[in-house]
């Protein structure tokens, strides 16, 4: 049997020292904000999605954003606190919170590990200075490296990002510093190819030409690469950009993509929660001062609250779940959409390579192919649904 989703929540603090060209995250440049008020208010929220679903067990916790790591050591301990004082945590609980590694933020380490956090993904991002600038990024390779063995120090459990298919990078640049990073010991690697989104900085420039990315043949010749050397070092690959230490993989990602139950708090963070009438999504004010006052003036700061359709539940379930190399479960898809999927559309795109079957146990997954092409895998799936025939 497959390891159980879980039930996660995601804590979104929204502030950073600067923002990233090529970031399109709800992030916000605001160094005057009160950080202790916004972390009273993150624990009122966490209190009213408590009421909602009282009786789960927390099997992980995420700082993400923005920077959590610009979070006093003290305002973590209070969301803390109060997770714990509403649900019940799972004895072998994930708490993880995304740091940049200067050194700053660096000195807070120590402070986040005795408040409880036990797991650190550090955005490393690159490791030249050159590529660090062009990233807006704060720090140095050097200041990153310190930083990763003060987290090693302090956590028993670390993560690094890193950026490949940057402007200018060649194969061989990208071999170097993908092995300089797995000598570093750490047990999980997230490694994303640089993608242009629409409305960032980075955007305007590559529509004007001044901002040019590796050619489709070289950036597929660096993710093969990629997958190719994480695997011969013990960290393949568990999701399309995710490398792990068999047992290291991040819970909490493993939520999502098991499409599991979360809790979203704090500025535009996203929910998906399983109520009396059926699943629900929930996304929050993404404006910080308009979702501070809200959750003053009511205790909560959901903007919207769809209940899913089994049509979207279906299709959510395979958008995320067929990012994870185990695949998904025919069965659980059926229980979830009340649809099974035309077996002739399954085994073209088996014998087209981009997708495997496990017939006895009902599930199937993406090859390594199919994963380059995932988005048009989904939607061949999505489009193959039959409604199953009741009673």
């Amino acid at each position: 049997m497959m390891n159980e989703p879980g039930f996660g929540v995601y804590v979104h603090w929204p502030f950073c020292r600067a923002k990233c060209p090529y970031c399109d995250f709800n992030s916000h440049v605001r160094p005057a904000a009160d950080a202790l008020a916004y972390a009273s208010a993150l624990t009122r929220e966490i209190a009213h999605f408590a009421g909602l679903v009282p009786d789960r067990r927390v099997t992980s916790i995420f700082f993400g954003g923005g920077t959590p790591s610009l979070m006093p050591p003290a305002a973590v301990d209070m969301v803390l606190s109060t997770i714990a004082a509403r649900w019940s945590l799972a004895a072998s609980v994930e708490i993880t919170l995304e740091a940049n590694p200067t050194s700053v933020e660096a000195s807070n380490f120590a402070g986040y590990a005795a408040a409880g956090v036990n797991r650190l993904s550090l955005g490393v991002q690159a490791l030249d200075d050159a590529s660090l600038k062009s990233l807006g990024r704060e720090h140095s390779a050097a200041e990153a490296m310190a930083a990763l063995d003060i987290a090693q120090r302090h956590f028993p459990r670390v993560s690094i990002d890193l950026i490949y298919a940057r402007p200018g990078q060649t194969p061989d640049a990208w071999r170097d510093e993908l092995a300089q990073a797995l000598r570093r010991g750490t047990e999980h690697l997230s490694l994303y190819q640089l993608t242009i989104e629409p409305g960032t900085p980075f955007a305007a420039r590559h529509k004007r030409g001044t901002l040019v990315i590796p050619e489709d043949d070289v950036a597929i010749e660096l993710y093969e690469m990629t997958q190719a050397m994480t695997a011969a070092a013990g960290l393949p690959a568990y999701e399309v950009s995710n490398h792990a230490r068999p047992g290291a993989e991040s819970r909490h990602n493993c939520t999502y993509w098991r499409y599991g139950e979360y809790v979203g708090a704090g500025p535009g963070a996203h929910g998906r929660l399983q109520l009396a009438d059926g699943r629900h999504a929930f996304q929050t004010l993404r404006a910080p001062a308009a979702w501070l006052a809200q959750v003053n003036r009511s205790g909560h700061a959901i903007a919207d609250d769809f209940l899913l359709t089994p049509d979207e539940i279906g299709e959510e379930f395979l958008l995320m779940g067929l990012r994870l190399s185990e695949g998904v479960s025919l069965a659980r898809f059926e229980a979830l959409s009340g649809s099974t999927i035309d077996p002739a559309e399954m085994s073209a795109l088996e014998e087209a390579g981009l997708l495997v079957q496990d017939r006895h146990e009902r599930r199937i997954a993406v090859t390594a192919q199919g994963r380059q092409v995932l988005n048009a895998v989904i939607a061949r799936l999505c489009a193959a649904t039959i409604p199953l025939a009741w009673g």
